[in-house]
Order: C-alpha cells, then sequence, then structure tokens
C-alpha cells in the first residue's frame, strides 16, 4: 500500500509531494553532478553543464525553501493544536468537575427526599376518620390529591377538636357551677342542722315543764 493511500489530511499529503519532488531533485542533480568532470576538471567542462546545474539547484533550493515554509508551517499548527486540545482539556475539566458537583447534588437531594418520604410525621398518628367516611361528609374534596385531602382530614379533625374542646371547658363549668351550688345547699343543711340542734336545745326546759305538769 503506498503512502498516499494511507495518508489523507491534504497537509500531509502536500509535504510528502514536496519531499518527494525535492528527493528526485536531488537524485537527479547527483546524477548530473556524476555525469559530469570532477571538480579539479571543472574548468573544462562546459558553459552548458553548468547552466543546468545551477538550473537544477535552484529548482532544488526551491522545493527546499518549500520544505521549510511547510515545516514551519506544521510547527505553528501543532503549537496551535496543543493550545487548543489544552484549552478544550480545561474545559472538559470543568465540565467534569461540575458534572461531579451536580450528581453529589443529585445523590444529596435524593437522600434527602428519601429521608422526608420516611420520616414519622406525627399527622400520621393522629386518629383521623377513614378517607372513606371523611368524602361522604364532604364530597366537595373527592377530586383533591393524596396531600390537599390530608390537609383538609387534618383540617377537619383540628376543627372537631376545637368543637370538643369548647363543649368540654362549658361542661367543666356547668360542672364547676354544680359543685358550687351543691357547697351552698350542703352549708344551708349545715346551718339548718345547727339551728334545729339550738331549737332542740332550747325546747328541752318547755318540754320538761311539760312533762312535770303531765
Amino acid at each position: 500500500m503506498a503512502t498516499t493511500d494511507i495518508v489523507s489530511d491534504p497537509f500531509l499529503r502536500s509535504v510528502l509531494d514536496v519531499s518527494t519532488h525535492t528527493r528526485e531533485q536531488c537524485m537527479r542533480l547527483l546524477d548530473l553532478a556524476d555525469a559530469n568532470p570532477t571538480p579539479a576538471d571543472a574548468e573544462t567542462a562546459s558553459t552548458d553543464v553548468h547552466l543546468q546545474l545551477s538550473q537544477q539547484q535552484k529548482v532544488l533550493y526551491s522545493h527546499l525553501a518549500q520544505l521549510r515554509g511547510l515545516n514551519r508551517n506544521a510547527i505553528l499548527g501543532v503549537r496551535q493544536t496543543k493550545q487548543a486540545t489544552a484549552e478544550a482539556r480545561q474545559e472538559i475539566d470543568k465540565l467534569h468537575l461540575q458534572l461531579q458537583n451536580l450528581y453529589y447534588e443529585q445523590n444529596h437531594l435524593r437522600g434527602e427526599i428519601h429521608a422526608c418520604e420516611s420520616y414519622d410525621h406525627k399527622y400520621r398518628q393522629l386518629p383521623l376518620i377513614p378517607a372513606e367516611e371523611f368524602l361522604q361528609d364532604h364530597p366537595e374534596h373527592a377530586n383533591d390529591d393524596e396531600s390537599a385531602l390530608m390537609i383538609a382530614r387534618i383540617n377537619h379533625e383540628y376543627a372537631e377538636r376545637q368543637a370538643l374542646e369548647q363543649a368540654r371547658q362549658a361542661l367543666l363549668k356547668k360542672k364547676q357551677g354544680l359543685i358550687a351550688d351543691n357547697k351552698k345547699r350542703k352549708d344551708n343543711l349545715a346551718n339548718l342542722d345547727n339551728d334545729l340542734e339550738k331549737f332542740i336545745d332550747a325546747a328541752k326546759p318547755i318540754q320538761k315543764t311539760f312533762e312535770k305538769e303531765y
């Protein structure tokens, strides 16, 4: 498989093409130098040979200049790629850190939600009437969701307990009034007993008198 079949990047293909032309030009220049007199006999060489050598050298220098330019561009491209890669890596690291923070926050929130759902709320221990019985008495809550229905049942229980507390306070007040009345009557009876005893004591001399007469 040829190198050109492996390399698909346009820039690298151009580098390979210039390298190939430069190598071919070097070989062409070497072949031309080998086919002409040595430097010791250079004075006898024809003007045409010198002209050919000069032209071939110029072509070689042109190819080398292209290679230097491509090499410089490649170095700049590598630097830019490294910089872009470093910036992209920093951005990825930043996003990864944010993702980790979101993951930890998600786990924390899930734990809080689980704790709230499993918490033994006091309202669950309230002796509420069954939901079916509550809905029979309050059909206006038939379409409420679970949360709204629970709030309505708790409010109903609160109102019922307030009414019962008011009734208890009224009965307690009435009881206290009855206790006070009973105490007053008891005191009156005690006073009446004392008066009767005094009356009996006062009547004893009269009774003795009657006993003597009769």
